[in-house]
């Protein structure tokens, strides 16, 4: 109980054949297949762009509160 098994998937294809018929089946798999890769691309750039981010930058702190008494 509960798995999609072989039968599932039979049941499934034909009922997918005949409500959107042969012809279109092809045609819907590749928009299908395309809308994935560009989903995954985008992933992958917003995980780039997210470790872009976390870089660490050498270099001196400096205390706004201090810089300003040290101006006047």
């Amino acid at each position: 109980m509960g798995g999609l098994q072989g039968w599932h998937l039979v049941i499934i294809i034909v009922l997918a054949l005949l409500l959107f018929g042969a012809p279109k089946l092809p045609g819907m798999a590749r928009s299908m297949g395309q809308s994935l890769r560009i989903f995954k691309s985008e992933v992958r750039k917003m995980k780039d762009d997210d470790d872009a981010k976390n870089e660490t930058i050498d270099g001196e702190f400096v205390d706004p509160k201090n810089d300003e008494k040290k101006n006047s």
